[in-house]
Formats: structure tokens, C-alpha cells, sequence
């Protein structure tokens, strides 16, 4: 073939088009956590930052999380269910009543959960990275 003309290409020639890349909910996605444990807390905030998340900040007590939890713009929390001597209670119901997902870590599975929202996602401590990281990417999804 001349160098002028071009190969006709036929659709069994042409490149094939793969599916669709899915973006990854967490990159982007703007985190509230509440932990008292200054290192689980500096671990989660590491591991969610390295994963593509924006840390809004990090409650170390029931006071300071139910501010964050007013006052700051987020995509989803992750809520320690025991938070020095107190619960969570009251920080899981503010988030809730901005209608944001949220996910629950405790050594006490689910019976220590707050009664009024025992149906949410939980991953219990000490937990492995993929399970957190899995938990909050479809507790992301089922917000969409």
C-alpha cells in the first residue's frame, strides 16, 4: 500500500474501548473524625489522607466533636462509639439529622451502638485498613 493512503479500518480493527473507570469515592470526599485515642486518631488521619480524603478535623471529646459535627462541611464521619467516658449519641444524631453518612468504630460491636442508629455500617477496632477504607466507600455510593 502507497504510503498516501490510509488503512481502512473495520470495526474488528478498531481499538477497543474498556468500561468506564469508576472514580474512587473517597478521593476528595471531605472526613470528620471523632476518636479519643490520639493514636488511632493520628492512624485514621493518615491512612484516609494517603488514600485521597480531606480530614475537616478530629473531635478528641464529645464537646469538641459535636461542634465539628455542626459546623463543618463534610461528606461522611467516622464516629468512635466511646469517647473518653461518654457515648456517641449525641454527635451520631447531629450527623444524621444533616442526612450525611457515618461510620461507627468499636471494640464493643454492635450492641454498644447508640439504640436509635444500630442500623448503620460499623467496623469494629481494632480493624485493618481495606475494612475501614471499604466501609466508608460504600457508606459513600449509598449516599450518592
Amino acid at each position: 500500500m502507497p504510503r498516501s493512503e490510509s488503512p481502512d479500518l473495520t470495526n474488528e480493527d478498531a481499538p477497543k474501548a474498556g468500561p468506564t473507570p469508576i472514580a474512587d469515592p473517597l478521593i476528595g470526599a471531605r472526613v470528620l473524625i471523632v476518636e479519643d485515642d490520639p493514636f488511632i486518631a493520628l492512624a485514621l488521619e493518615e491512612t484516609l489522607h494517603d488514600f485521597g480524603m480531606i480530614i475537616v478535623g478530629v473531635g478528641r471529646s464529645i464537646t469538641q466533636a459535636k461542634a465539628l459535627a455542626e459546623n463543618t462541611v463534610f461528606e461522611i464521619a467516622v464516629l468512635d462509639v466511646n469517647v473518653g467516658h461518654e457515648t456517641i449519641d449525641s454527635v451520631a444524631d447531629t450527623v444524621a439529622a444533616r442526612d450525611l453518612p457515618f461510620v461507627f468504630t468499636t471494640g464493643h460491636g454492635r450492641a454498644g451502638l447508640p439504640e436509635a442508629h444500630r442500623d448503620r455500617a460499623i467496623v469494629e477496632k481494632p480493624f485493618y485498613v481495606d475494612e475501614i477504607l471499604r466501609t466508608l466507600r460504600e457508606e459513600l455510593i449509598k449516599a450518592t
